[in-house]
C-alpha cells in the first residue's frame, strides 16, 4: 500500500516527479497545471489504491488544486519516482458529492 506521506516527500522535489508527453497533453486540455497536481498530493487524500498496477502500484488521491477546486490525481510509485498517470476535475455524475465514492455502477 503507498502512503500518503512517501508522495508528499518525493513531490517537494520536481526531479521526483515524471509526467509523460501524453499526461502533459490531457493536464493543457484540463486545464490543469502541475502546481495544483502538488498541491492535490501535498494536501490531499488516498482515497483508492491499485496495488496491483503494472508497472508500479498506484493510487488515486482526492484533494484541492491551487484555485481550491476538487482534483483527482492518480500516480504511480516506484523507483524512488512520482509517476503521474493522469489528474482530472471529479463530477457528480460518476463520483458521490464527496468525490470519494464512486456512484453505483461506475
Amino acid at each position: 500500500m503507498i502512503d500518503i506521506t512517501e508522495l508528499r516527500k518525493l513531490v517537494v522535489d520536481i526531479d521526483n516527479i515524471i509526467v509523460t508527453k501524453h499526461t502533459a497533453y490531457r493536464f493543457r486540455e484540463r486545464g490543469i497545471k502541475l502546481c495544483d497536481v502538488c498541491n492535490t498530493i501535498l494536501n490531499g487524500e488516498i482515497i483508492e489504491q491499485y496495488p496491483d498496477d503494472y508497472p508500479y502500484p498506484s493510487c488515486l488521491i482526492l484533494g484541492l488544486s491551487v484555485g481550491g477546486k476538487s482534483l483527482h490525481v492518480c500516480v504511480g510509485l516506484g523507483d524512488g519516482k512520482l509517476f503521474i498517470i493522469t489528474a482530472y476535475y471529479p463530477t457528480t455524475d460518476k463520483w458521490n458529492a464527496d468525490m470519494k465514492t464512486r456512484k453505483a455502477g461506475d
